[in-house]
């Protein structure tokens, strides 16, 4: 059985509050639980209203929303927040990731893309556009080199020397060219493997 999403819309603009709750509440498994703009108000009712699903626009992600999303994922246990966004800016959409957001969905998006993502991320998958994808793998991959070494000593428990080795291994070399890395000194040192 599928769960039944239940959304709070959180826009700025009245006319897209209204126009995206009436196409929301054609769709099945979506509820509409409430709608309205930032203001200081706006917690109390959000937290009244318990939704799973928090709809927001990205002219709503300024400081003051990102401080009410955190207390709301505090307050309404596994909330997940949707925004929809008006462009492609990697820079906002890297932001709502660090904010908080599970779904990501751009202008164009027509009204059963926007219900299908909310469907996605009520039942706990992450949604994005394929065109910002690769600036998510991206943004991993620059701050990999700088966690690789930590990652496997924290997570692992290696040794010191294990950890070369593992750092030598993702260099691909051999058995000896890493047996004369670590004894540079005995360079007639070989490892045999059988």
């Amino acid at each position: 059985m599928r769960k039944l999403a239940e959304v709070f819309l959180l826009a700025e603009n009245r006319l897209l509050r209204e126009a995206l709750s009436r196409l929301l509440s054609k769709k099945s498994g979506i509820r509409v639980v409430g709608a309205n703009s930032y203001s200081l108000a706006v917690q109390q009712e959000i937290v009244a209203a318990r939704p799973n699903i928090i709809l927001l626009d990205s002219s709503s992600l300024a400081s003051p929303i990102v401080t009410l999303l955190t207390t709301l994922r505090a307050a309404i246990r596994n909330v997940r927040i949707i925004m929809v966004d008006m462009d492609e800016d990697e820079a906002i959409f890297l932001g709502a990731i660090r904010s908080g957001v599970v779904g990501y969905v751009l202008k164009e998006a027509s009204a059963a893309e926007v219900a299908a993502t909310i469907c996605a991320v009520a039942a706990g998958r992450a949604v994005c556009p394929p065109s910002l994808c690769m600036t998510l793998f991206r943004t991993i991959a620059q701050q990999m080199p700088a966690l690789s070494k930590t990652f496997w000593a924290a997570d692992f428990g290696l040794s010191h020397r294990e950890q070369q080795i593992t750092d030598l291994l993702s260099e691909r070399l051999t058995t000896n060219e890493i047996a004369l890395r670590l004894n540079p000194r005995n360079r007639w040192s070989r490892i045999t493997t059988e």
